[in-house]
């Protein structure tokens, strides 16, 4: 009988995927404000706050916190990142404070170039991913451009249909890891980067 060597073994996961956790928090959260961006249900912003503190929040930096402890950059990078977007969101509300259209279009503007390079590196992920980030930085650059100035209704509805797109694609691949992990086998794909 041999010793295994420990070096060669198959690596163990020290916490379970935090994805179905972040990508649940994430999606929920952007489907109800996106409903009140795309104007389909107006008063839809007033029950998102709770949920931006909460679930898309603290929810969100505690599974990018695990994707840290897991090794994986992204996921941390990401989980954490719109977590504390989401934080960031419900400060901003929450104070009460009147922003002006350009400091809202500012600050959506450093989410748009940040998701956009996130883009770029989602490439290497899984295709469910990669369509999450690219509908996002979609969503983020029309709703850039409807808050500037201004104004423009138009853009900011937009925004909002692309969001419900992409809080549609995050709850797929939520589900996806959930339901995969569970039935410890492929039954949603998410069709992995080769």
């Amino acid at each position: 009988m041999t010793a295994v060597n420990n070096s060669e073994a198959a690596p163990v996961a020290r916490f379970a995927d935090p994805a179905g956790l972040g990508l649940a928090g994430f999606g929920i959260t952007t489907l109800i404000l996106s409903l009140a961006n795309s104007n389909l249900v107006p008063g839809a912003a007033s029950g998102v706050f709770g949920m931006a503190l909460f679930y898309g929040g603290i929810a969100q930096v505690i599974a990018g916190i695990w994707e840290f402890a897991n090794k994986n950059t992204f996921g941390a990078t990401a989980f954490t990142s719109y977590g504390a977007f989401w934080l960031a969101f419900w400060f901003l509300a929450d104070t009460g404070q009147k922003l002006e259209a350009d400091a809202v279009g500012t600050f959506l503007l450093g989410w748009t170039i940040f998701t956009l390079y996130m883009t770029f590196a989602a490439i290497k992920t899984n295709l469910v991913i990669l369509l999450v980030f690219i509908a996002l930085t979609l969503t983020f650059l029309f709703l850039t451009i409807g808050a500037w100035g201004s104004g423009n209704d138009a853009m900011t509805h937009i925004g909002g249909y692309l969001g419900i797109l992409t809080a549609i694609l995050a709850l797929y691949g939520s589900f996806a890891t959930v339901i995969n992990s569970t039935w410890k086998r492929v039954v949603l794909p998410v069709v992995p980067a080769k």
